[in-house]
Parts: C-alpha cells; sequence; structure tokens
C-alpha cells in the first residue's frame, strides 16, 4: 500500500474579526492608562488600577516623571494599535504592530510575575489575568488576517444595492 502525501495546506489567516477585537482592546488600555498616567500622574500611581484596587505604591515610591513617561507610552501603544486597525490589510504595519506590543507586553508580565507576593490574592490574580490578557492580544495581532483569493472573490455572489 502506497502512502498518500498530501500536499501541504496553506493557511488562510484567522478572521479579521479576533484582530479588531485585540487592537480595540489594546487600544483602549493604552488610551485609559495613557490619559490618565500623562494627565493625573499622581492619582494614576494611588489608585490604579481602579475599582479600589490599588497596584503601583507597593512596587515603590512614586515618581512624577516615570509616571508621566508611562502615560506617554502607552498613548504611543494606542496610537499604533489604532493605526494598524485602520490598515489591518498593511501585513508589515501589522507584523511591526504585532512585535511591538509582544515585546512590550511580554516584559511587563515577565517584570511583575515575581513581584507577585506584595500583593494579597486577589490582586496577585487579577495581575497575571489582565497582563496575560492583554499579552494575549498583542501576540494574536501577529496572525496572518484571513484575505479572499482572487479565486473566492471572482465565485463570491456580486453585491446588490
Amino acid at each position: 500500500m502506497a502512502s498518500q502525501i498530501r500536499p501541504l495546506r496553506r493557511h488562510n489567516g484567522v478572521n479579521p474579526l479576533l484582530h479588531r477585537f485585540c487592537l480595540t482592546v489594546l487600544a483602549l488600555t493604552g488610551v485609559v492608562v495613557g490619559v490618565w498616567a500623562y494627565f493625573a500622574p499622581l492619582h494614576w500611581y494611588n489608585t490604579f488600577p481602579g475599582f479600589g484596587l490599588q497596584w503601583l505604591p507597593v512596587l515603590g515610591p512614586y515618581n512624577e516623571h516615570f509616571a508621566k513617561d508611562v502615560g506617554a507610552m502607552y498613548l504611543g501603544t494606542a496610537a499604533l494599535a489604532a493605526m494598524a486597525f485602520a490598515y489591518l490589510g498593511n501585513r508589515a504595519l501589522m507584523r511591526a504592530t504585532a512585535l511591538m506590543l509582544s515585546i512590550f507586553n511580554l516584559l511587563h508580565l515577565v517584570y511583575h510575575v515575581p513581584m507577585l507576593h506584595m500583593y494579597g490574592p486577589l490582586d496577585a490574580t487579577l495581575n497575571v489575568i489582565s497582563l496575560t490578557a492583554i499579552l494575549a492580544c498583542s501576540l494574536a495581532t501577529a496572525l496572518p488576517v484571513k484575505t479572499h483569493t482572487s479565486r473566492e472573490r471572482s465565485t463570491a455572489p456580486a453585491r446588490t444595492g
């Protein structure tokens, strides 16, 4: 019995809705943290992430310069995520966005994991969940976006109206 060799199937990519969802999460996170940290740095430091939780004071003393730099960086990530959202079909932009955000979010998570002992169980768990979810969104933007081939477009029903 001869073995059959199947040709490799080319991955057509993932649904663009996944990318749009992840880029929206990343942009909104960047805007919220960025505006808060840049324009109200002491309030951000004392009350982040909100909801009665305080994650920053246990990590060290307040530093306005550092807080504003964090805010500026998050606003930059929001702008990049928004640009990638607007130009979803631009593979180079998507790869650059995925690389930048994934590096930042991975290193951010790696920094915080050894610091979890400074928090209570709820705060430690929420830290890991939120940072991992943001990293997952960053990594998901690296997946190729599903595009229609010229053959699929030619056989697709014509739009009316």
